[in-house]
């Protein structure tokens, strides 16, 4: 690993300046079994979305692939009235899922000549606890991608997807325990030395715990980015049960309690918005992972998952109010869902710097972490 000072970095909220969005082009097929036809015009279609706010850089995985999705993507981009570039770029991958693979950028808060503006972490990855192999390609992107970038890489060592970690840039980060000490990932981890390691990596002050689950048809084990999003540096979007009998009502239910009684590493107590979700979608007999909270926050704007549902425009109206200053758009998901994931599962965002490499710190009261405490 590399001799890095982490107590220099921050993880920056997904609301804070993007340099670009990257995302992993759909090859395969039986991650979306029966429907595959379908999925690249629904996937260039939401890229073309994310072209109207920035760039995104597309991992295609050899020249032949970049010249079949190039036209694709045009035309999509055209149609939208995209304003930025994609950027085509030869890593290959097993899947789409880049949040869960692909690289957390840390941003530098020094503007010491000898301090890297930016640097990646590449944590393990096994297909959410060894479900889908092979996972090897898309466990080697981190690598690849920073050598692209030409940024240092650390390696914690252990399992982590960034689908299960929430930040809200101040110090303040939020998990679930049914994912991140669930067993398949990593057996030897229990929740005290699983928060060390939070602390170290993302300099995390404050850690909230939540139950996890209540998404049903969700196959990550309750990630966190189904369940609960930040909106600010208090204010959580929390999956409301579409139906207060549903099923999975008691679950969610759970996790709204844990963050209305948890507070922010600034000690301000978070403020729970409940995000109803749709009624249940199925495809092919199963039960999908329909869900509002697995928006994707781009520059000036939020793109939010649609499922041809009447709870769509509520979803709407919740996250415009949440996000008074951004311009929020709808995008139908209804068939790229069938891979039982959406927009934030298939996005990761790269932080903007400045010219000198440097960003403010936002709420950390010191310049080391203070530990962690159970929400």
């Amino acid at each position: 690993m590399p001799d890095i000072d982490l107590t220099h970095y921050r993880w920056p909220a997904e609301w804070e300046a993007h340099n670009s969005t990257w995302v992993s082009w759909p090859v395969n097929q039986a991650t979306w079994p029966g429907i595959f036809a379908r999925v690249p015009a629904a996937f260039a279609r939401f890229v073309a979305t994310i072209t109207c706010f920035e760039r995104v850089n597309v991992l295609t995985g050899g020249t032949d692939i970049a010249r079949k999705v190039r036209p694709l993507l045009d035309a999509a981009c055209e149609k939208s009235g995209a304003t930025f570039d994609i950027c085509m770029v030869d890593i290959q991958t097993d899947d789409a899922w880049c949040r869960d693979y692909g690289p957390v950028f840390l941003n530098s808060m020094s503007a010491a000549p000898d301090v890297s503006p930016q640097i990646v972490v590449d944590w393990g990855y096994n297909a959410w606890g060894g479900k889908y192999p092979p996972w090897d390609k898309d466990s080697a992107v981190t690598e690849q991608l920073a050598r692209h970038q030409a940024v240092p890489r650390l390696q914690p060592g252990i399992i982590l997807e960034g689908g299960a970690i929430e930040g809200n840039g101040g110090g303040t980060l939020m998990t679930t325990e049914s994912c991140l000490l669930n067993t398949n990932r990593n057996p030897r981890h229990d929740q005290s030395a699983m928060e060390s390691t939070l602390r170290k990596f993302f300099r995390a002050e404050t850690i909230v715990w939540l139950p996890g689950h209540g998404i049903l048809g969700d196959d990550t084990d309750g990630h966190i980015d189904q369940i609960a999003r930040f909106a600010d540096e208090r204010t959580v979007l929390i999956a409301a049960p579409w139906n207060s009998d549903a099923p999975e009502a008691t679950d969610l239910r759970a996790n709204y309690a844990a963050i209305a009684k948890a507070g922010n590493n600034c000690g301000a107590a978070l403020r729970p918005i409940e995000l109803q979700m749709p009624a249940p979608k199925f495809q092919q007999g199963r039960r999908l992972p329909a869900c509002y909270c697995n928006f994707y926050i781009v520059n000036g704007g939020v793109i939010v998952p649609m499922f041809n549902d009447p709870a769509d425009d509520e979803a709407m109206q919740v996250l415009q109010t949440a996000f008074p200053d951004r311009r929020v758009v709808g995008v139908d998901a209804v068939d790229l869902v069938w891979g039982l994931g959406a927009f934030h599962c298939l996005t990761q965002q790269q932080p903007a710097v400045n010219g000198n490499g440097r960003q403010e710190t936002v709420g950390y009261r010191n310049s080391e972490p203070q530990g962690a405490s159970r929400g």
